[in-house]
Parts: structure tokens; C-alpha cells; sequence
């Protein structure tokens, strides 16, 4: 093909792994979201005295190519490793928990990662793309507004399953598979507190009706602010049964959840935030890595396609890439 440069649809950590690894190569790359900054589930949210981690908690590293990759990002000053005082809950009991799991985050936020991926690669921000066409040679992007964007020699879409099915229409076959892909909700809700909370857990697994994992976010590596910040994240169950409520709603039972959870007085915070995050993983993991029509220069990838890790989110923008360069 021509000059032109590829698309990526999505700067989470599968877009951007992708984009990385082409550029490196000598492709030029346009980078699109919707949202404001980079990230995906791994964006940090601004509070008022800081940051903290809304989506992506922590991250662990099995494959020998990402243990190399996240190294590289502690040299870097991107991540560090997180070992907070864990436990875990079960009909209301808290107690010590056993796993020696070593996790990871982003420092001084987990966004860190993400910002650090993009660096100066060519991205616009706050730009939904609709819609996703190839004429005679060339491929165009349509976003929200009308607005076109192109000409495109190739298009990766690194976005949630059920948003990549539209987005892939011209290529059926990966339309449906993408389509196939069922995803979990979570309501995430932020609590901050003016006086830290007596309490030695920094991060809990959680087996009740309505949450599945609460952390101190302050706890974490880099981490500064005047509030003691946690963050609480509903199961999925919890979540897809009240997909529609309030954020006020949420914040008001998830609130009750972990003050009856928590050994110690919870006080009314400081600070609250709620988030809906209506496509937080999927249901079970695949073995497709990226998604891919050759002949038509149309490739998806995500953590979706594999694990619906962060680990699987960067092997299968590995993949992806892999797959392009080899049928340039």
C-alpha cells in the first residue's frame, strides 16, 4: 500500500502496545479516543488533593515476554511492585489471605503506563469513531460529529468486544466473532476519608452479594494526597442487577457494604465518586490474541481476545502488530 498512515481505534493498553511496536518499526501511526486521555480501564481519575485508580487495580505478569516489558517500565520509572496487607472476606468474615501473587501498578498512577506508551505518537482525544469504511484503496474513519478522518493505508480497532462488533462490519467474519464475546459490568465507587481509616487492610477479596474487591489506593507506590482514598468495586452479579441506578444510589450501598465489611468505624466521607464501567472484562478467556483480514487491512485486538488481563491486553496488541507488518 501507500504511505499512509494506520488507524488506531483505542488507547488502552492493547492499542497502545500496538502502536508502539509499529512505530518502532518505521509505521506511522494516528491514534483515536473517545475519552480525554489515554488508558482505557487503566486511566486514573483526578480527584481534588490527587489521583486515584477507579478501573485497573493492579496487574500481574506470567508471560516471559510481558515480565521483560514490565521491568523495563519499573527501569523507567512507569511501575513498581505493589505488596499490600491482603485479606479476604466470606460471609462477613475478614481474615488474612494466602496469596503470594506479586502485583504490579502504574506510579504514580496507573496511567502512568499508558502516558508513557503514547509519549509523542500522533493521537486525537475526546473523538468517537463511528463508523469505519474502505474505498478503492484507502481506508476512512467517521466520528460522532460527521467529521472524517483519513486517507488509511490499515485500521486496528483496540476497543471493547461489543463496541470493535460495529466498528468491524466491513469484515463480517471478525464482526461476529467480536460480537460473540460477552462482557462483565462493574460499578466502581471511590471513597475518601479526612482521617485515615484504623484498619490494616490495603486490599481485600471480597465473596458477598455486592462487592468483589475493595482497596487503599494510597497504599500503592507513588501514591500521595491529603485523603485516605479507597476504592470498591462491585461484582459483577451486583453490577449487572443494578446497571441503571443512580450514582448516588451506588455510592450510598456499596458505602453500607464496606463500612458492614471493614474492621473499624467508617466515618461519612470526605469525598465520593462513582463509575460504570459496562464492559470490565469478559466472562471467560479466548485464544484468538488479535483478530485479523489481511486482504482487507482490518485488525482488532484487546484484552478480550485473550485473558481479559493487562497482560493479555498487551500480548494481544503484540499480536496484532506481528500479524500487519507481516503482510505489509
Amino acid at each position: 500500500m501507500s504511505n499512509a498512515p494506520i488507524a488506531i481505534i483505542g488507547t488502552g493498553i492493547a492499542g497502545l502496545s500496538a502502536a508502539r511496536t509499529l512505530h518502532d518499526a518505521g509505521q506511522a501511526v494516528q491514534l483515536f479516543d473517545k475519552s480525554r486521555r489515554s488508558g482505557g480501564r487503566m486511566a486514573s481519575k483526578t480527584i481534588g488533593s490527587g489521583t486515584l485508580d477507579l478501573g485497573t487495580q493492579y496487574f500481574t505478569a506470567r508471560d516471559r515476554r510481558f515480565t521483560e516489558i514490565v521491568h523495563q517500565w519499573q527501569a523507567d520509572g512507569w511501575a513498581d511492585q505493589w505488596s499490600p496487607s491482603l485479606f479476604q472476606s466470606r460471609d462477613g468474615q475478614l481474615s488474612p489471605s494466602t496469596d503470594e501473587q506479586l502485583r504490579w501498578v502504574g506510579t504514580p498512577t496507573m496511567s502512568a503506563i499508558t502516558q508513557g506508551l503514547l509519549d509523542d505518537l500522533p493521537v486525537t482525544f475526546s473523538c468517537r469513531i463511528t463508523d469505519v469504511f474502505r474505498g478503492e484503496e484507502f481506508w476512512t474513519l467517521v466520528d460522532a460529529t460527521g467529521a472524517s478522518h483519513g486517507p488509511f493505508s490499515q485500521v486496528i480497532i483496540a476497543v471493547p468486544a461489543p463496541q470493535a462488533a460495529a466498528l468491524l462490519a466491513a469484515a463480517p467474519k471478525l464482526a461476529a466473532v467480536a460480537a460473540s464475546v460477552a462482557m462483565e459490568p462493574t460499578w466502581a465507587v471511590a471513597l475518601g476519608f479526612a482521617t485515615p481509616l484504623e484498619t490494616s487492610v490495603e486490599g481485600c477479596f471480597v465473596r458477598d452479594d455486592a462487592l468483589d474487591w475493595i482497596a487503599r489506593d494510597h497504599s500503592k507506590p507513588g501514591r500521595d494526597g491529603s485523603l485516605d482514598t479507597w476504592v470498591l468495586h462491585a461484582s459483577s452479579q451486583w453490577s449487572r442487577q443494578h446497571i441503571d441506578l443512580s450514582r448516588e444510589a451506588v455510592i450510598e450501598l456499596l458505602h453500607g457494604a464496606f463500612a458492614e465489611l471493614i474492621d473499624c468505624v467508617v466515618p461519612a466521607p470526605a469525598f465520593t465518586l462513582a463509575h460504570r464501567w459496562l464492559y470490565a472484562r469478559p466472562t471467560q478467556p479466548h485464544e484468538w490474541s488479535a483478530l485479523a483480514d489481511p486482504g482487507l487491512g482490518l485488525y482488532a485486538c484487546g484484552d478480550w481476545c485473550l485473558s481479559g488481563r493487562v497482560e493479555g491486553a498487551w500480548l494481544s496488541g503484540q499480536e496484532v502488530a506481528r500479524k500487519l507488518l507481516e503482510n505489509l
